[in-house]
């Protein structure tokens, strides 16, 4: 193999990987908030005493977890442009990762409201806690500090999947690194590049979900229990 690495063919498209890391910053943001509160309703009706409610939250669920995420991005794209509902490229793309990230969390938040003690429900009951007030102090409050690190790795997953987006021609990372490889016929070089970009990307959120843990749970910061 006489293949000699050239990554200063790539110099000149250094804004353009600036560009894409940019962009998939900011739609794993979106996807992340949006997800968060999709999913944490979505948990909330799967616990519903309602069953119509908790099945249709349920077969969201499952519809979701068992079918591909490139699948989900065509429905959107595509599928809705054909009904006649044409949506920007990065619009469709945020839309089905929240579509996507949303059943996960669900569940991952349904786990953690699910460990709350009966006993913890009974007192509050007892004190005159109305259901909303148990929801947000006793259950939901507590889950969210319980399975923060699941989410926060669930939510970095995604950041990742927004790779996925390039075949529909979102210009993230991935989609600018196809037209750069295909400019400069440096696809080692290239992709390289894209996978220490993504490295660099995966420790940022890291560490600022790890500070924003620290500031939203500060009742672990007082203990000492690591996020």
């Amino acid at each position: 193999m006489k293949y000699k690495f050239d990554f200063g063919a790539l110099a000149e498209y250094w804004p353009q990987f600036v560009d894409g890391a940019l962009l998939t910053l900011e739609m794993t943001v979106l996807s992340t908030v949006s997800g968060l509160v999709v999913g944490t309703l979505v948990a909330i009706g799967r616990r519903s005493e309602n069953k119509l409610l908790s099945r249709l939250c349920g077969a969201y669920v499952e519809t979701v977890r068992n079918t591909p995420f490139l699948i989900q991005l065509f429905f959107i794209y595509f599928g809705l442009a054909s009904a006649g509902l044409r949506l920007p490229v990065v619009v469709a793309s945020v839309i089905a990762m929240v579509f996507n990230v949303a059943a996960y969390t669900a569940e991952i938040v349904r786990a953690g409201m699910d460990a709350t003690p009966r006993g913890q429900l009974e007192a509050a009951d007892s004190l005159g806690m109305s259901l909303p007030q148990i929801y947000w102090h006793i259950i939901l409050r507590p889950a969210l500090e319980r399975v923060y690190p699941a989410l926060t790795g669930q939510y970095i997953l995604m950041m990742l999947s927004t790779s996925v987006t390039s075949q529909i021609s979102a210009e993230e990372l991935t989609g600018i690194a196809n037209n750069i490889q295909s400019n400069t016929f440096r696809s080692f070089e290239t992709f390289i590049v894209v996978a220490g970009i993504y490295l660099l990307l995966t420790l940022i959120l890291k560490a600022g979900f790890w500070g924003l843990g620290l500031a939203l749970f500060t009742r672990r910061r007082r203990l000492g229990t690591s996020l």
